[in-house]
């Protein structure tokens, strides 16, 4: 039986915009390099159900995506939908798990409309928090920074934390995380006004714009005058090569992101860390933040604590318009966004 809500249009939409991907980018992508179509939305049968898009998510592993090479995940192929998680409304459905006028998270790709049977979909309270965070501080990004920090640097009181991209989605969480646990925490970022941000709101102890720095190293030991005990690595190059000669003994580096590299038609020569490992008896892991699935949900809850007590804060980039989907992931790869970037669909 198909169920329709009450605040739904007296007709339900026929067709959906979707973005696909149209072309391999050669760099940085470029806008012609996703393909706007339209296609009709299937008729439900038992168990489907309709969702009506209102936030799609933008993260810099989309980019990874894009290139054609099997990595941790199979590669968008030329003509498929992109990927991406998403939050929104039931409009109408034939599951019984699921009510016209719910809101639920998933991982539709960027579609306006989506077909579900329900797998992968959790349903969202409103009351409990905005919808947006579950694609934020309480969704993927905001559990990497918890698992990613927690797990692998396994930060003490009294350490130093250094974090790269320490303004975006996930180093703006871990960040402070490091400061809830009682550590310093050291951000590098790309603007002054961000730069401003993590030091005002967000209560790290310093941070420095890496666009307007000359020495890297330098600029670490003068903000960890005792060493680097932890560090989240967001970005890879350049910045994370500075880090190594500022290493504690014991330290531990989490390698969450490589932004950096990502957009390189070859790659960077880079200079040898492994001995900085070795004589300071030092830890790098990476790791995958699907790793920790099973745990997410006593992430969510300690996260959710955090903000209702005022110990952690976020910011959400919000771009208007399905349209513009593309610009906003150009955005994200050139460091646009503070906080997590997101496209809302009105």
């Amino acid at each position: 039986m198909t169920s329709t809500s009450a605040g739904a249009p007296s007709a339900l939409p026929t067709v959906s915009r979707e973005f696909v991907l149209a072309a391999r980018p050669v760099g940085m992508p470029k806008e012609s390099d996703f393909s706007l179509v339209s296609v009709p939305i299937p008729a439900l049968t038992d168990g489907r159900l309709l969702v009506r898009s209102m936030f799609l998510s933008i993260d810099p592993y989309m980019r990874g995506r894009m290139n054609g090479v099997r990595t941790y995940a199979d590669p968008v192929n030329i003509g498929e939908v992109m990927v991406g998680g998403a939050v929104g409304q039931v409009l109408q459905s034939a599951n019984l798990r699921f009510q016209p006028g719910d809101i639920v998270n998933g991982y539709w790709g960027w579609r306006e409309f989506a077909v579900s049977d329900g797998a992968g979909l959790r349903k969202l309270d409103p009351n409990v928090a905005p919808p947006s965070t579950s694609l934020g501080v309480l969704g993927m990004p905001g559990m990497t920074a918890y698992f990613g920090l927690l797990d692998i640097c396994q930060p003490k009181a009294g350490e130093t934390v250094v974090v790269s991209g320490a303004a975006g989605a996930v180093g703006s969480v871990a960040g402070q995380i490091a400061k809830i646990k009682g550590c310093r925490a050291v951000g590098i970022a790309g603007g002054d006004d961000k730069v401003a941000w993590l030091t005002g709101e967000l209560g790290f102890d310093a941070a420095f714009n890496y666009k307007t720095t000359e020495n890297y190293v330098a600029k670490l030991k003068e903000l960890c005058p005792n060493g680097i005990d932890c560090y989240f690595d967001n970005v890879g190059g350049a910045v994370t090569d500075a880090i190594f000669p500022v290493l504690n003994t014991k330290a531990r580096i989490s390698i969450s992101g490589q932004i950096s590299q990502y957009n390189l038609s070859k790659p960077e020569p880079r200079p040898a860390v492994f001995g900085y490992l070795l004589t300071k008896t030092a830890r790098a892991e990476g790791f995958l933040i699907y790793q920790f699935a099973e745990r997410f949900p006593e992430g969510i809850a300690q996260m959710a604590q955090w903000i209702r007590e005022g110990k952690l804060k976020y910011r959400e980039t919000i771009v208007e318009g399905f349209e513009n989907m593309p610009r906003a992931l150009i955005g994200v790869l050139q460091g646009e966004n503070t906080g997590k970037m997101l496209v809302a669909i009105r």
